[in-house]
């Protein structure tokens, strides 16, 4: 085992690197540019983009360190089959499937579903497609991961207090140890980022582990 730490609250978290591994979560078109499934829900986008430069340093920093990289993409079928009703007709109303300026919102294969430029898969980079919160469920990663042997996971994205958590906790309740860096994570409600992340750190780290994007990328360097 590596010697390597990284600094992070509750405590610093040990790790080896040719076991960890960064998961980017949804960093898509649809939740963090403007016209797509995040503004049609009525949020303010800016309050998410903040996360993109965070992790572009991150993620540049597991690239050059060999880390497996795992990108992740909410989405559904296009003719919807996997897009429960009660996700579907949201408060009565319907988003998903409809047409947007990236075009049909949340829906594979559309513009606004993929990952944003700046933050964009280089080839032998994974990417898991998912049609529910987590990104453990009903999708192949923990088999990728379980293949290179990945005990700690690097977990950014949005939004923090959904599928971020909701993974972080899939993950937990699987073995991995996870670090959040709090400024490559966003969420539309600055309340909701708060509580979800000392929820993860909460009782010595009972889902994780919370850090910074300075703390990662050094400890990555190092």
């Amino acid at each position: 085992m590596s010697s390597k730490s990284f600094a992070a609250e509750p405590f610093a978290l040990p790790f080896d690197p040719q076991r960890t591994a960064l998961v980017m979560i949804d960093m898509q078109r649809d939740f963090v540019e403007p016209g797509g499934f995040g503004e049609a829900l009525g949020n303010d986008v800016s309050l998410v983009r903040g996360a993109i430069e965070p992790c572009k340093r991150v993620l540049a920093a597991a690239r050059a360190a060999g880390l497996l990289v795992v990108h992740t993409r909410e989405g559904h079928r296009p003719d919807l089959t996997d897009c429960p009703p009660a996700k579907l007709t949201r408060g009565g109303e319907t988003f998903i499937g409809t047409q947007g300026p990236m075009g049909r919102i949340l829906v594979r294969g559309e513009q606004g579903h993929d990952i944003i430029p700046e933050l964009y898969p280089v080839a032998g980079e994974p990417i898991v497609d998912k049609p529910g919160k987590g990104a453990f469920y009903q999708t192949d990663l923990h088999l990728i991961l379980q293949n290179r042997d990945i005990r700690t996971l690097i977990v950014c994205g949005v939004t923090t207090e959904v599928c971020v958590t909701t993974t972080v906790r899939e993950a937990n309740d699987r073995g991995f140890e996870c670090i959040v860096p709090q400024d490559c994570v966003g969420s539309y409600f600055p309340a909701f980022q708060k509580a979800a992340l000392e929820m993860v750190k909460a009782q010595g780290a009972i889902f994780g582990w919370v850090s910074d994007s300075a703390a990662i990328v050094e400890a990555l360097r190092a």
